[in-house]
């Protein structure tokens, strides 16, 4: 089954359900209506709808149809779900983003950097700081780790734009999975200097680990959130309990 077909339908539903053409709670067409619109097969529509209730858009019933479950996320908060660029997130949530790096280093992986970050003790590392504004809030500041040998020729005026983009559409690289961790923090003086925490003394704190389709980790970040513009999203399903 080419991939390209039934992930076009699924960009394409994913659309108009966020642009609400789709009402929450509507249904969704039929899926022999699907078939006739993309001209496409059975499956093929069926993988596609698959993908839709994986990421949370929408909930099959059987013997009723497909229902359109997705609300869109407050716009004063950053929504965290699937693995998406800053960027990406922002857009969606019909915001405006802007990235500021303030620091971009070369480094070589020390113990300490490599029991922090899982990456081997030796290993070729940029190491940045961002800070990422919505609508002109400074809300989050990243602290990104890349494998060198991965992300390639990585420069700031990249970070500033889009580094998924760069290592999608550049390198041609396929990012599939990321270990996430969340905790709540302390903050600390670089937090207190750049973000606008008022009365706030701790932050959200997202630390993850990403892997490319080799199975290689080529990023670890820690993302620190504004916690009064955090929200974390996330598509849990109840499995059957084993008696």
């Amino acid at each position: 089954m080419p991939k390209a077909k039934y992930d076009d339908i699924y960009k394409d539903l994913k659309a108009k359900i966020e642009n609400g053409e789709y009402e929450f709670q509507e249904l969704l067409p039929s899926e022999n209506q699907l078939i006739l619109h993309y001209g496409c097969s059975r499956n093929t529509v069926r993988r596609a709808i698959r993908s839709l209730v994986t990421d949370g858009y929408v909930q099959t019933m059987q013997g009723k149809g497909v229902r359109n479950i997705f609300e869109p996320a407050q716009q004063a908060s950053f929504t965290l779900g699937g693995i998406e660029s800053f960027k990406e997130s922002a857009l969606r949530n019909h915001q405006v983003p802007t990235t500021k790096v303030i620091c971009f280093t070369e480094l070589t992986a020390d113990e300490k950097i490599a029991k922090k970050t899982g990456f081997l003790p030796g290993s070729q590392l940029y190491y940045l700081q961002r800070l990422h504004y919505l609508d002109d809030k400074a809300l989050i500041l990243n602290h990104n780790y890349f494998l060198k040998s991965v992300v390639t020729s990585l420069t700031p005026e990249i970070a500033e734009n889009s580094i998924y983009e760069y290592l999608e559409n550049t390198l041609h690289i396929s990012i599939v999975t990321s270990k996430r961790i969340m905790t709540v923090e302390k903050m600390t003086q670089i937090d207190e200097k750049y973000l606008e925490l008022g009365d706030y003394n701790c932050l959200a704190v997202v630390s993850s680990q990403t892997y490319n389709s080799d199975g290689v980790m080529f990023e670890y970040t820690q993302s620190r959130h504004r916690p009064d513009y955090f929200r974390f999203q996330d598509n849990a399903t109840r499995r059957p309990a084993i008696h």
